[in-house]
């Protein structure tokens, strides 16, 4: 039994399965809905929290790296006027990709994400898009429990509608027994 729920929560923290398929399998399986959609969501938020942190610290050495170069382009004569306004102009234009993205983007992005492309996509690409760490985290633990309880809930009560004969001692369970 123990490694039933192991099983789930690995199964959840890798990012071709996730929270979304792993829980109707496990339910489906005979194991708890709770105890599943708890691991579930454990497992898949310690690898999405990962790599937001591993994003953020790669962000912030690509910015310190730019700045170091930067710096040294500044020392050189050669710099015309015409490269600085067009670089300024792309700045402006990033700056307001990105305020439009982070007012409503993000939101949209790591609510529907899950579902279709993937926690760890979602995640990922609000990395790219948004520049807070805090607030894609937020984002994507408000999505994450969203997708948590949805699928334990729906897969509950459609286990019990449509497959009202299905054991307490299902394949998962079966399976690791000795």
């Amino acid at each position: 039994m123990f490694l039933s729920y192991l099983l789930v929560f690995i199964l959840a923290a890798v990012p071709l399965f996730e929270l979304v398929t792993v829980i109707p399998l496990a339910v489906i399986g005979g194991l708890s809905p709770v105890l599943t959609a708890v691991l579930a969501f454990l497992g898949n938020a310690l690898t999405v929290i990962l790599l937001i942190v591993f994003v953020d610290h790669v962000k912030k050495w690509m910015k310190r790296r730019k700045q170091k170069q930067k710096q040294g382009d500044e020392q050189e004569e050669d710099v015309t006027t015409e490269a600085t306004v067009d670089g300024m102009e792309e700045s402006k234009k990033g700056k307001r990709a990105r305020v439009l993205f982070n007012k409503y983007g993000l939101p949209g992005l790591t609510i529907i994400g899950p579902f279709f492309v993937g926690s760890h996509i979602s995640a990922f690409m609000g990395m790219g898009f948004a520049s807070n760490r805090k607030k894609v985290t937020a984002w994507m633990m408000t999505s994450l429990v969203f997708w948590t309880m949805t699928m334990a809930i729906a897969t509950s009560y459609g286990v019990t509608f449509f497959m009202p004969t299905v054991e307490e001692d299902g394949f998962l369970v079966r399976l690791f027994k000795n």
